[in-house]
């Protein structure tokens, strides 16, 4: 949790705020690729990539 607030206060503190859907779209990629991993989506998900 504090690596979070810590990448918040510089994003702030620098006005990095581009850096925001970045993180959102690398987050959603990592949540996809773990649930796709040891389900039975995997197939459908794996022909994305």
């Amino acid at each position: 949790m504090e690596f979070l607030k810590d990448l918040w206060q510089f994003m702030k503190q620098r006005k990095k705020f581009w850096l925001i859907p970045i993180i959102v779209v690398l987050l959603l990629l990592g949540v996809l690729l773990v649930l796709g991993g040891s389900s039975a989506i995997a197939p459908f998900i794996y022909t994305l990539f």
